[in-house]
This record gives C-alpha cells, sequence and structure tokens, in this order.
C-alpha cells in the first residue's frame, strides 16, 4: 500500500440527499482502510453510510436547497470540527461545481485540485459539453438546442425521433422531483418536444435534444480517472456496463474493468486539452459504425469507482489524497477482468429483464485477468452499511409501491408531459 499522509483527513461532500449512493460509502471505506480519518457531509447520520465503521463522523446536510453563502458558512462550521486542514472529495456535480467556486473562501481550510476557474460547471453542463466535443471533434450526438415551442418540435422531428431530450444544467433539478422533471427524458412525439420546452423556466436551464444512440449489449462504456498538473493521468480505466438500472440506459449495475485503447485515448486527449487536475467520470456510447460518442462528463468520483483499484489498492480517490498532500503517486498495477457490482440495483436489473429485457453484456472477462468481485455495500469487515441500505431500501420500495396504488386509485384531471428516464437514479 502507497504511504498516506494519515494527519491530513478527508471531508467527502455530497449535496444531493440520496442515502442509497453506493459510490460515497466505497469511498470512506477506501480512505478509511488506508488509515485516514474520513469525514463526509450526509442526508442522515442514521443513514447506511453513517453506519460504516470506517467514517470518522457525519456532518448532516441542513434541510432545504443551499446556496454558496450557507454552504460556504457550513464547510467552515465543519472545518472548524475537524480542526486541521482536511482534503476535500466531492461526490457529485452540484458539490464539485460548488467546490471550485468556493475554492478561494475555503483556502487554507481544506484541500482542493488546482482547476482552470469554471472548469467543473463548464464539463458537467450538457450544451457546453456539445460544444467542447465538437472542438476536438471528439464523436457526440447530434445535438439541437431549440429557441421556443416550434423549433422544439421541429428539431426533433429533424433528429428522427424518438429523440434524447436533456436539461443543460441537470444539478438545478435537485429539489425538484415532484414537479415530473428528469435530467433526461425520452420524447416520443413532436407535441411532448414542444411541451417539455415549455418547462424550461422551471429547470432552469437549457433543453437539449440529442439524436437517439441505441443500446445493445457492449455499447455502454465509461472511463474514471485522477489527474494532476497539466492533465497527467495518475491512474485511470475504461470499464463496461454489463447490467443498468433503470435497464439498457440507467446507472452501472454491473459493471467490468475492460482495457479499451479508443475510450482511454478520448478520455486522455480531453483531460489534456482541459489542463483538468482532480477526478472525473465519462460515459460513452459506441454507435453502430464503432465510434465511442462522449454522453457525459462528471467532475468527481463514479459511483463504481472502486473497480479500478490496482493490486496495491490504490484508486483514484487514494491517489488525490497522495497528489493533494505531496506524496509520490505509485505506478499503478493493472488489475483489468474486475467486476462491480451494486447489489440492490443488479437485483433489479436482473429481475427487469430475465423474461423480456435484451441480454446482458458478455461476461467472459480479459484472459489471464483479474476476477475478483468489487461490492458496492456488503463488506465483511463492515456489514452495517449493508443491513442499514437493504433495510431502508425495502421500506422506501414498501412507500413508493403504496403511493403509486393510491395514485392509480385517484384520477387524474391533467397528465404531465411523460417522463422516461435513460439516465442515471437522481445524483448531481
Amino acid at each position: 500500500m502507497p504511504s498516506f499522509d494519515t494527519d491530513v483527513p478527508v471531508l467527502l461532500l455530497r449535496l444531493d440527499p440520496n442515502p442509497f449512493h453506493h459510490g460515497t460509502l466505497g469511498a470512506v471505506r477506501s480512505l478509511g482502510r488506508a488509515g485516514i480519518e474520513v469525514h463526509a457531509v450526509v442526508e442522515s447520520a442514521r443513514g447506511p453510510v453513517g453506519r460504516s465503521r470506517y467514517l470518522h463522523r457525519a456532518h448532516e446536510l441542513p434541510a432545504g436547497p443551499l446556496t454558496d453563502a450557507p454552504l460556504l458558512a457550513l464547510l467552515r462550521e465543519i472545518s472548524e470540527r475537524i480542526g486541521r486542514p482536511a482534503v476535500l472529495i466531492p461526490m457529485d456535480d452540484r458539490g464539485a461545481i460548488a467546490a471550485a467556486r468556493l475554492a478561494g473562501p475555503l483556502l487554507g481550510r481544506f484541500l482542493l485540485p488546482a482547476q482552470p476557474a469554471g472548469l467543473p460547471e463548464r464539463v458537467a453542463d450538457k450544451a457546453e459539453l456539445a460544444q467542447l466535443c465538437r472542438e476536438l471533434e471528439l464523436p457526440h450526438p447530434a445535438t439541437a438546442i431549440p429557441g421556443s415551442a416550434q423549433q422544439a418540435a421541429d428539431a426533433a422531428a429533424g433528429l428522427g425521433l424518438p429523440v434524447v431530450a436533456k436539461w443543460s444544467r441537470p444539478w438545478l433539478l435537485t429539489g425538484l422531483a415532484d414537479t415530473g422533471l428528469r435530467s433526461t427524458t425520452l420524447v416520443r412525439t413532436r407535441d411532448d418536444a414542444r411541451r417539455l420546452y415549455e418547462l424550461t423556466e422551471r429547470a432552469g436551464s437549457a433543453l437539449l435534444l440529442q439524436r437517439q444512440l441505441p443500446g445493445a449489449p457492449d455499447t455502454d462504456w465509461f472511463f474514471h480517472g485522477c489527474f494532476t498538473r497539466g492533465g497527467s493521468c495518475l491512474i485511470g480505466g475504461s470499464g463496461r456496463k454489463e447490467r443498468a438500472w433503470p435497464p439498457r440506459t440507467g446507472l452501472t449495475a454491473v459493471g467490468r474493468w475492460l482495457p479499451n485503447p479508443e475510450v482511454e485515448r478520448s478520455a486522455l486527449r480531453l483531460a489534456r486539452h482541459l489542463g483538468y487536475r482532480g477526478i472525473l467520470d465519462l460515459d460513452f456510447r459506441r454507435d453502430a459504425h464503432g465510434r465511442y460518442h462522449l454522453l457525459d462528463f462528471n467532475p468527481r468520483p463514479g459511483a463504481q469507482f472502486r473497480l479500478f483499484t490496482d493490486q496495491s489498492g490504490l484508486d483514484v480517490v487514494r491517489a488525490l489524497h497522495l497528489d493533494l498532500t505531496g506524496r509520490t503517486v505509485p505506478a499503478p498495477r493493472g488489475a483489468p477482468g474486475r467486476l462491480f457490482r451494486a447489489e440492490n440495483y443488479a437485483l433489479l436489473s436482473a429481475v427487469a429483464t430475465a423474461f423480456t429485457g435484451p441480454p446482458a453484456s458478455r461476461s467472459t472477462g480479459v484472459r489471464g485477468g483479474h476476477r475478483d468481485v468489487e461490492r458496492a455495500w456488503f463488506a465483511a469487515d463492515d456489514p452495517l452499511p449493508f443491513l442499514a441500505m437493504t433495510g431502508s431500501w425495502l421500506r422506501s420500495g414498501v412507500r413508493k409501491g403504496a403511493r403509486r396504488m393510491r395514485a392509480n386509485a385517484v384520477p387524474h384531471l391533467t397528465r404531465p408531459v411523460p417522463a422516461h428516464p435513460l439516465g442515471t437514479p437522481r445524483q448531481p
């Protein structure tokens, strides 16, 4: 294991109140097992992450949305509780964008990667990402940004229905779950596109319409990496999504570390061009011609980042801590073939696709590679988060089922724009 400066603690920051975010738990365990004191901003200290033996202290999010001023006050308060400078690692897009904006006032309290001004917000913005891909000639789905409801209808028809609709700044939707808005929607008719555009003011950002790239086994890929000065990669790898929830289009329920030179070249080229420093998570989809289109750029760890753990235990959050504390980051010793499984979502995906869905991606592994499994929730040395997740998840499922039954029993006078989620369950 690398030599860590264990006198420097870590604060994990997550502003999206999602109790089932297994990426936060993965970071707690990874850093805690290295002997680092781990703090986390979470929705509830009684949630699954708060039960981990490797979490030194949970700091609960206050109720309601957090603008920059109250967030800065909260982080300063937490810094006083910690008592010494700490590495700050945002675990969602909102947190990454806010941390970059507040980097100046937080100087001396927290260690953060020195990013070009506004970079996390730029790459997380879907419209900015589309423009960036055009500049670099990276494959990206054909995209239209309509300026009116009629333009939205015309663009949807021109791209070829159904089309994928995205809000440019999806992190602004946090707290709007009851409005029916989703970060990503499958638009099937011209009228649906027109009505969705009329919700632009409520969404808080521009509407994008993109040509749909059909999903199939082996088409969805991702890249996770940690970068230092000048966009130099400390550790990184490409992986294939083998199961998703929702099926075919959602978050990674089962993924495998598989070398993919084209995905890796695109990721490294993009990071060097931007001068990116820190952790990133990229999503790609292969089209019928074999080109890998960049779909999303997340300026923080992906939920399945522990998939890319080398033989010495190095992963992206450990590499970032080493880099920001001035320690040497050893050259990674790869372990392709590793499998990541998010138990709750893998179960849902398997059940949903057992009879009607497409087959999962081939899980044959890599010849000569490692075949060990990284589980999102269960760990023999830290069992309480798994037990807490299972109980909370089952209770949440019962509550949602009861609400749907009540809703179906009440006649609706109006119907909202149908939202068919293509993206992951609500994150940053």
